[in-house]
């Protein structure tokens, strides 16, 4: 099972207010997959392990302008009190990309996590 990292959102996902993210590349992503997502996937320090948050299954993944998210879709993000605009400025900047990069939208359903309080 391939991994995705949630590390700018990891109490979005834990909480399971996320179900939308956007990413680039992932182009081969398909509904139905499922993966594995994490604290951190890359860039791991010697001896530091990856941290699973919980399996997830993708319900639908497209190809769209960054600019394209609705404020509906942030809240699916995980930032319910950001503008799409507001989001795009963030994405592009921690991403190093704009407005008109086509990012993937990957819609998907929390299969098990572990609770946010770690229990």
């Amino acid at each position: 099972m391939k991994n995705i990292s949630f590390s700018m959102t990891t109490e979005q996902f834990k909480n399971r207010t996320k179900t939308v993210t956007r990413r680039l590349g992932w182009k081969s992503l398909k509904p139905g997959q499922h993966l594995m997502g994490c604290k951190k996937c890359m860039g791991l320090e010697a001896g530091e392990k990856i941290e699973r948050l919980g399996e997830i299954r993708v319900i639908s993944a497209r190809q769209e302008r960054l600019a394209a998210i609705t404020d509906e879709d942030c809240v699916k993000e995980g930032f319910p009190t950001m503008t799409g605009l507001e989001f795009c400025d963030m994405f592009s900047r921690e991403m190093h990309c704009n407005f008109t990069t086509v990012v993937t939208r990957i819609e998907f359903e929390h299969i098990w996590s572990i609770p946010a309080d770690g229990l």
